[in-house]
């Protein structure tokens, strides 16, 4: 009974959104003012701070999600530096052999009994570049290109320093939650994978003898990776791709919004019904694809500015230490590029383990080296070529640094304009690329659409956790994350991030105590794995 009154409300609540649009105008305006002030409430709460100044606060959630990566870096001695290597050759297939591949039946790992079947060897849903994919494209999105923006222009050009730092020292936390979340996975019968944070502290806290937290911890998790999916993982998405379209088509109308957020959710919905296995098919086209034309964007830019780039880097080292008045001193910036790197990798946060933990691989350690990959992709390598191409775009003083308007947004001193995270990129990439908007538009759609499809995973394996593994349960979930595509789509965009932020965030504190008081396990995989690779490679 309770499972068909699931189903009949959400259903009801994609129907009410359909026909509200087409009876009201300005409907746009009546979502936002509703989610608004709960946006302003959630970050508040989330982002409870501690001072460290006369004018200067830092949020606990980002002291623990430093204090975290530094943790790690230092405990598995470097393993972001030292394993990255090994992280390229894991992808590429070349340790396949170790897992007993290619009808080899014996196995160099000791605890394995031989011979060991198939299913011994490889449980899991997808390969090594499948689970990279899918959780890549769950992290690069536009905080890729609207999130780098916003903390180039409120943190200046040494944001961009502390932006790779953090994507740096967010490789190990990233190493430790993904190791886990394959470790603690629980397989059915039929193959399909469940896994992630919700089960690597409950799971994990039993074997510490604490098992009663780890159940809290679990369900706190969950609770937030479901909001974080409707949030960062959708709203957001769907905010910026809907005003880039809208901008680029010069599209207006009181509801023209929540129009195209219902065309978005309707595309979602064709690929999220399939699962993982659907989703991983699409991402490992979508992501290089996508990835590839934006990064070419940015490499033509850069070209073109060749003779600042020197000019750009000193910016970006000097201002990282010394920044430019009115950006709140050395810790506003350092804070400001930590905030965007956290929301852009995701890193500590936990949810990107749900979709390595689906990997066929029988070597926990095997997942957690290739997620390496990730920050360093999403972080180190995108977010800085955005943050180059503002730079350049701002090196003649088209803004100022440090200074937006009360919708979140900076001012073009030209003109007066107003404009947000993806619109200052476009007009960043039009600058240099007459006409690249159309372009830009096309890559921002497919950044969007990529990121929701993942976090839509995420938050269902949450979702389930929460309330049983049903049919019903499956498509109560998706049927609520279509309609916060609409949602986000008619929001502002300060509300949004607000809101995005917020509960991405607050899933790093359950998550990062987990992660330290488990990381013993994670060395113990790591050594384990590391030494199945030598004996068959004899080096490594």
């Amino acid at each position: 009974m309770r499972n068909k009154l699931q189903i009949v409300c959400s259903t009801f609540l994609l129907m009410l959104i359909a026909n509200t649009v087409a009876a009201a105008e300005g409907i746009d305006d009546k979502i936002n003012k509703a989610f608004v002030p709960v946006a302003n409430a959630w970050e508040a709460f989330v982002f409870t701070s501690v001072p460290l100044g006369d004018s200067l606060t830092v949020p606990i959630v980002l002291i623990v999600l430093i204090g975290g990566a530094v943790f790690f870096t230092l405990y598995f001695s470097f393993v972001n530096i030292r394993r990255f290597p090994m992280a390229i050759k894991v992808v590429q297939g070349k340790y396949d052999f170790v897992e007993g591949n290619n009808n080899i039946k014996t196995h160099p790992d000791e605890d394995a009994p031989l011979p060991i079947s198939e299913e011994e060897r490889r449980e899991g849903e997808v390969s090594h570049f499948q689970a990279l994919t899918a959780a890549v494209s769950g992290t690069v999105g536009l905080g890729n290109i609207a999130g780098v923006a916003v903390a180039i222009a409120v943190g200046g050009p040494g944001a961009t320093f502390w932006l790779v730092v953090a994507g740096l020292l967010g490789m190990s936390s990233k190493f430790v939650e993904c190791t886990l979340g394959v470790k603690y996975r629980d397989v059915e019968a039929d193959g399909t994978v469940h896994g992630g944070p919700m089960y690597y502290l409950s799971k994990g806290f039993k074997e510490l003898k604490m098992g009663g937290l780890g159940k809290v911890f679990a369900l706190v998790f969950a609770i937030l990776c479901v909001g974080a999916s409707f949030g960062g993982g959708n709203a957001f998405q769907s905010n910026q791709a809907v005003a880039q379209i809208a901008s680029t088509f010069n599209l207006e109308g009181g509801f023209i919004k929540t129009l195209l957020g219902l065309v978005v959710a309707g595309i979602v919905a064709m690929v999220i019904i399939g699962g993982i296995k659907r989703i991983a098919v699409w991402t490992e086209r979508l992501v290089p694809f996508m990835a590839g034309l934006y990064m070419l964007a940015c490499l033509i830019i850069i070209g073109v500015h060749i003779s600042y780039l020197p000019e750009a880097v000193r910016l970006i080292f000097s201002e990282a230490f010394s920044p430019s008045a009115g950006l709140g001193g050395f810790l506003g910036v350092l804070i400001t590029g930590f905030r965007r790197a956290a929301f852009s990798n995701e890193a500590g946060v936990g949810s990107a383990s749900i979709a390595h933990s689906a990997v066929r691989t029988r070597y926990p350690a095997s997942e957690g080296v290739v997620s390496l990959l990730e920050p360093f992709i999403d972080t180190v390598v995108i977010c800085t070529m955005t943050a180059l191409v503002i730079i350049f775009f701002n090196k003649d003083g088209i803004f100022d640094y440090g200074l937006i308007n009360s919708a979140g947004n900076v001012v073009i001193k030209s003109t007066g304009q107003s404009v947000g995270g993806v619109d200052l990129t476009t007009l960043a990439f039009d600058a240099v690329i007459p006409h690249f908007s159309y372009l830009l538009t096309i890559a921002i759609v497919l950044f969007a659409f990529s990121t929701m499809i993942s976090w839509s995973y995420y938050g269902l394996q949450a979702w389930k956790y929460l309330f049983g593994r049903s049919k019903a349960s499956d498509i109560t979930y998706k049927a609520l994350f279509l309609v916060f595509v609409v949602i986000g789509a008619a929001a502002t965009l300060d509300s949004v991030v607000k809101f995005s932020d917020a509960m991405i965030l607050a899933m790093v504190v359950p998550n990062m105590i987990g992660l330290i008081l488990l990381s013993p396990k994670v060395k113990m995989e790591l050594e384990r794995y590391v030494t199945a690779v030598k004996k068959v490679f004899k080096a490594d």
